[in-house]
This record gives structure tokens, C-alpha cells and sequence, in this order.
């Protein structure tokens, strides 16, 4: 039996920060449980509500996650079409960290 490779990833999501504070906390743990659901999870920083660097959505600020992670190499693909679906996510990237 082949064992799988596990890739190395983090990802930053950026939540829409005039949410409701129990709607803004569902959002995330929504999302950090998709990552655990499908992946071996790192470390998870919140780094909370920050100002952007332009407006999105006519939004100035938004609340930041950081999530490291290691998983199959399709699941990243799927991570960022969930985010997508998600209105209340206003910015998203995904990274696959290098072999140290």
C-alpha cells in the first residue's frame, strides 16, 4: 500500500469584520473545522481585526486567520472553492511552503 505525501500549506482568510462577534467567530470555526476535517492541523493564528491595504467591498477593515497546515495535494483546490462560496469571506490566499 503506497503511503500518501502530505504537502505543507498555511492560509490566510480574511473575515468580513462587521459581522456580528458570534457571527465572526462561527465563520472562522467553520473554517478551521473544514481544515481539521481534512487535514493534519498546525497552528492558528488569529491576528484580528486590521485595516486593509485597499477597500474591499466598500469594507476598510477585516479580521485575519492564519492556519498552518498539512494536507493532499487536491484539498487546497477544494478549501478555496468552499472559501469562495462564503460571502462573508473577503480575501483568501493559500500557500504551499517549501521542504525545509
Amino acid at each position: 500500500m503506497a503511503e500518501t505525501v502530505k504537502n505543507s500549506y498555511e492560509t490566510i482568510f480574511i473575515i468580513d469584520s462587521t459581522l456580528e462577534p458570534d457571527a465572526l467567530t462561527a465563520v472562522k470555526d467553520k473554517f478551521i473545522k473544514i481544515i481539521t476535517d481534512h487535514a493534519e492541523i498546525g497552528e492558528v493564528e488569529e491576528w484580528g481585526k486590521r485595516k486593509l491595504a485597499y477597500p474591499i467591498n466598500f469594507k476598510s477593515e477585516g479580521y485575519y486567520v492564519l492556519v498552518n497546515f498539512n494536507a493532499d495535494a487536491d484539498f487546497p483546490k477544494e478549501l478555496d472553492r468552499r472559501y469562495r462560496i462564503d460571502e462573508n469571506i473577503l480575501r483568501t490566499i493559500i500557500i504551499r511552503k517549501d521542504a525545509a
